[in-house]
């Protein structure tokens, strides 16, 4: 579905990425960890198009999607939740899921909505709420059904457990665990690294904008030099 082929970005003159290449298939959970400043928010920024690739490609289903803009990647299905959430504060729940179905047609957001509502019992129950006032757990499950009323093909989760609790970083992977159960394809990004190596597919470890390692996730929760960077050990 995705392919990426020695990607470049940069902000001014300092380079953030260089050569990366991965892919992504069809229904699989592809997980990307690394250290912080390693350029995995930038990676996603460029797969969604809102930062500049300075060089390289991205292929989306046989696509050449390296200079589309935003919206066109969002209408081909290439979808992203922001780290930090990023709601909608002063507008209701149901206001901010509605303004994730932009690109679809008016007659499918009732039925969408009824979906996320069953995914997130929560929100169906605070639809009429403002969504600054719900937690941080409810704000991030907002912010995913958000981007699930768009039907993404490709699902980019960027640190969806940042500034959780625990037990609500249990059950937001319990959440994608159960998008990748219902075929969504789906990058993830998270500083959990243990939590999002043990459900991915796939992996990728990104050191200084590059990438360092590959393998099955299990491979890698295995492999003695990401247990001792990344996984304490």
């Amino acid at each position: 579905m995705l392919e990426v082929a020695a990607l470049s970005s940069r902000y001014g003159r300092i380079p953030a990425l260089a050569n990366v290449d991965l892919h992504v298939g069809h229904g699989e959970l592809v997980a990307l960890v690394g250290a912080n400043g390693a350029g995995k928010t930038t990676l996603l920024r460029v797969l969604s198009g809102v930062q500049p690739a300075a060089g390289g490609s991205v292929r989306f289903e046989g696509s050449d999607v390296t200079r589309a803009s935003p919206r066109n990647r969002v209408k081909m299905g290439i979808v992203q939740v922001p780290e930090g959430r990023q709601v909608f504060g002063p507008l209701s729940v149901e206001d901010n899921l509605r303004l994730g179905a932009f690109v679809r047609p008016a007659v499918e957001i009732a039925s969408a909505l009824e979906r996320v509502f069953a995914l997130f019992p929560i929100l169906a129950a605070k639809r009429r709420e403002t969504a600054g006032t719900l937690s941080g757990g409810q704000q991030q499950m907002l912010a995913i059904g958000r981007a699930l009323m768009t039907r993404p093909k490709l699902l980019l989760l960027d640190e969806p457990s940042m500034g959780l609790a625990p037990r609500i970083v249990t059950e937001i992977f319990a959440i994608i665990r159960s998008l990748k159960d219902a075929a969504t394809t789906i990058l993830l990004v998270d500083q959990n690294a243990r939590a999002a190596l043990a459900i991915a597919d796939r992996a990728y470890v990104l050191e200084v904008g590059h990438i360092a390692l590959s393998g099955s996730g299990g491979e890698l929760l295995g492999n003695p030099r990401v247990q001792q960077a990344y996984l304490g050990l």
